[in-house]
């Protein structure tokens, strides 16, 4: 268990101290006193979020199982907050002022969906170890926990944050697939909704369908919705093997590349690093998911299980999602990169899921 919290913990700090010099880099040049001060703030979510990691590291993970649904409501209700009360900017309403610090509950969201779901799958006695899943029928096995999801889905959505409610989705699918629900249901579903996708589309909004436009050609137009996949890019090839050194590349220091210190930062991170910092980089990945993994696959209760399983693919998928989406392998759906993004509510949530990671390998040994 010591092991599982040290490597968690000091590989997480680690990307941190790469993301804060990425955000530093790609920051430092701008004019304004709020250019000056944002990767300092990021270093305070960085500490906030450590504090809870080790404080869930020693909360017994069982006492979510009591709280799951109470949490659930919760996430609801910040998400609906978020019309009432939230901040607007570019166009989205997504943040939550909280004292000096704004809050995205939708990364809340996240975490509190895999939680639910890893109960819902999972048997209602932790002496009981074995999944529920394979048990149930289409209505419970599926359909029910989908439309359960759906509704901090459509809210993420309507916000609106399309990567982040279809991350939301994706966790959803993930989580289905390992607790063993019978597979012609989640193929039924991926057909329904490959079917659904001319009737869907007419409902997303007008940038949206530009980006998704722009995926398959970003060509169609370079100077507009294009542009920042095209800069990614260039940022990324001009890196070279061993990158063009810490403060020294052209895309994001001259600015042609937008969003270089959020959803962008891999693509800044890669020009001033090179593939040899982008292996690295990925490497460090691969150890805290694989951590994750490994910490489900050593113990006996369903709910750790299920949990391990969907926090880690919560984790990777993210990570996935944002480095093929700076390559140009993926929409642009504004979603951050692990640990690296500016922004405190994804470092912050992603500390307490680790530290929930830990806790399980800490307690295993009680079932």
């Amino acid at each position: 268990m010591k092991n599982s919290r040290l490597i968690i913990i000091a590989v997480a700090l680690l990307i941190c101290a790469i993301g804060v010099m990425s955000i530093y880099s790609s920051t430092y040049q701008k004019e304004g006193r709020i250019w000056q001060d944002i990767y300092k703030r990021q270093i305070i979510w960085m500490a906030l979020g450590v504090i809870f990691f080790f404080l869930l590291s020693n909360f017994n993970y069982r006492k979510l199982w009591d709280a799951t649904y109470p949490l659930y409501v919760f996430a609801i209700f910040l998400l609906f907050l978020v019309f009432m009360l939230g901040l607007t900017r570019m166009g989205a309403q997504r943040w939550l002022k909280l004292f000096w610090f704004n809050f995205q509950p939708s990364e809340f969201a996240k975490l509190v969906m895999v939680i639910f779901l890893a109960r819902y799958y999972s048997t209602k006695s932790s002496f009981d170890v074995g999944l529920s899943a394979a048990r149930l029928n289409l209505m419970k096995g599926f359909v029910l926990p989908l439309l359960l999801t759906f509704i901090p889905v459509g809210l993420i959505i309507e916000q609106p944050d399309l990567g982040s409610g279809v991350m939301v989705l994706l966790v959803f699918m993930a989580v289905v697939f390992i607790s063993g629900v019978k597979f012609r249901y989640i193929g039924s579903f991926l057909g329904i909704g490959i079917a659904c996708m001319p009737i869907l589309w007419h409902y997303l909004r007008g940038y949206q369908k530009e980006r998704l436009m722009v995926f398959l050609n970003p060509n169609i137009d370079p100077l507009g919705a294009g542009y920042t996949v095209i800069q990614s890019k260039i940022a990324i090839g001009s890196g070279g093997i061993f990158g063009k050194g810490w403060l020294s590349g052209t895309q994001g220091q001259l600015r042609f590349l937008p969003e270089a210190h959020t959803d962008f930062i891999f693509a800044t991170f890669a020009e001033e690093w090179g593939l040899l910092g982008c292996a690295v980089l990925l490497f460090l990945y691969y150890l805290i998911i694989s951590e994750g993994i490994r910490i489900g696959m050593r113990t006996n209760d369903a709910f750790a299980k299920l949990l391990a399983f969907g926090i880690s693919m919560m984790l990777g998928l993210q990570v996935l999602v944002n480095i093929a989406m700076n390559l140009g392998l993926a929409p642009v759906v504004g979603v951050p990169l692990l640990l690296m993004s500016y922004g405190g509510s994804s470092v912050f949530v992603t500390f307490i899921a680790l530290g929930i990671l830990a806790n399980i390998d800490k307690q295993r040994s009680v079932f």
